[in-house]
């Protein structure tokens, strides 16, 4: 006879990552979370949007990518789960929306408890600073399509938001200003890049060398640092100021292909270069693959996290409200007539 652990997949592990995850998921809860981990299927209480004119769900599912081959190689699996979030929620807030809760998928070549609490911890932490609720996941194991110590991840959230507040192409206009947010470092876009270029390229010595970069990190530890989450400073200021235009979440593509993502048809986004400080690490990973400043602006976020789009009379008070939330904050270019993209001056 052969049972479904001769075959690969060990469901009393599956059970034991459920008990070593519990406390982790159960510290993510807002009083709409309905029910335990365990169920069939998470439940949240809506009953909170009655207050909203026009409710709208709004949702985002995205994924790590290779930046989890960093973490594999390191050993350091704590802190890709608030890459994983920070890449849903930060997506669904730039309409205005609030994240109500995630979900996660781990699949894994061979479960393992204590790699799996690591995961979850990171994605618990990652729901803490989002504001939202981990509801729901499954871990998959996948003997003789993954190995043993690989694992993928993606996230699923959903958030909500008033039709009448969403934010978005059609409140922007000739005029207004582009603020950008600094970013923690490259985040989780590029990585394919990255390992080329610089894992493959150096010795494990040299990863880990914290004389390399000005910020006496190691080049691993940079290069792990996760992805910001904006939404608690973003919601913040949407109270603090209403008439905020639009919200662009730098990610793969840069700058150039992200912000034309919130752009009428009839005006540009002028980018004024050298408005705002380099991140070391972005620097050093452009220089090691010698790429231009082209190339280097579609691939990383170039230090820019986040953008937001305000009126000029409301320069200031958004900088504010940014500033008190913790935020490093650059006036770095405004919105001229053209045809709806990026250009830099």
């Amino acid at each position: 006879s052969i049972s479904y652990k001769d075959a690969g997949v060990d469901i009393d592990a599956g059970a034991k990552s459920v008990d070593a995850i519990k406390s982790l998921v159960q510290s993510t809860y807002s009083s709409q979370v309905i029910g335990d981990i365990g169920g069939f299927g998470g439940l949240f209480d809506v009953s909170c949007f009655k207050d909203m004119k026009n409710p709208i769900l709004v949702s985002g599912t995205d994924g790590v990518g290779t930046k989890l081959k960093l973490a594999q190689m390191s050993n350091i699996h704590n802190t890709v789960g608030i890459d994983l979030v920070a890449m849903c929620a930060n997506d669904i807030v730039v309409c205005g929306a609030h994240p109500l809760f995630f979900l996660d998928y781990i699949a894994i070549g061979k479960v393992d408890p204590n790699l799996i609490k690591d995961i979850v911890s990171g994605i618990a932490d990652g729901c803490k600073q989002a504001s939202c609720s981990l509801i729901g996941g499954e871990t998959a194991e996948h003997p003789g399509v993954m190995a043993p110590n690989d694992y993928d991840l993606s996230g699923f959230c959903v958030g909500v938001v008033d039709k009448d507040n969403m934010l978005g192409s059609h409140k922007v206009e000739i005029g207004d200003v582009i603020l950008g947010l600094s970013s923690s470092g490259i985040h989780s876009n590029g990585y394919s890049l990255v390992r080329k270029a610089v894992i493959e390229q150096m010795s494990s010595n040299m990863l880990n060398d914290t004389g390399i970069l000005n910020s006496g990190q190691s080049l691993m530890q940079a290069l792990l640092s996760p992805t910001k989450i904006y939404v608690k400073p973003l919601l913040k200021l949407l109270l603090d100021c209403p008439s905020v235009c639009a919200f662009s979440h730098i990610t793969g593509g840069g700058i150039t292909y992200n912000l034309d993502r919130v752009l009428p048809s009839n005006a540009n986004a002028q980018i004024k270069l050298g408005s705002w400080p380099s991140i070391d690490i972005i620097d050093f990973v452009c220089k090691q693959a010698n790429i231009s400043q082209k190339l280097a602006l579609e691939t990383f976020n170039m230090g820019i996290g986040m953008c937001v789009i305000c009126k000029k009379a409301d320069l200031e008070l958004v900088t504010t409200s940014l500033e008190n939330s913790g935020e490093a904050v650059y006036n770095i270019g405004k919105i001229v007539k053209g045809s709806g993209v990026v250009e830099y001056v």
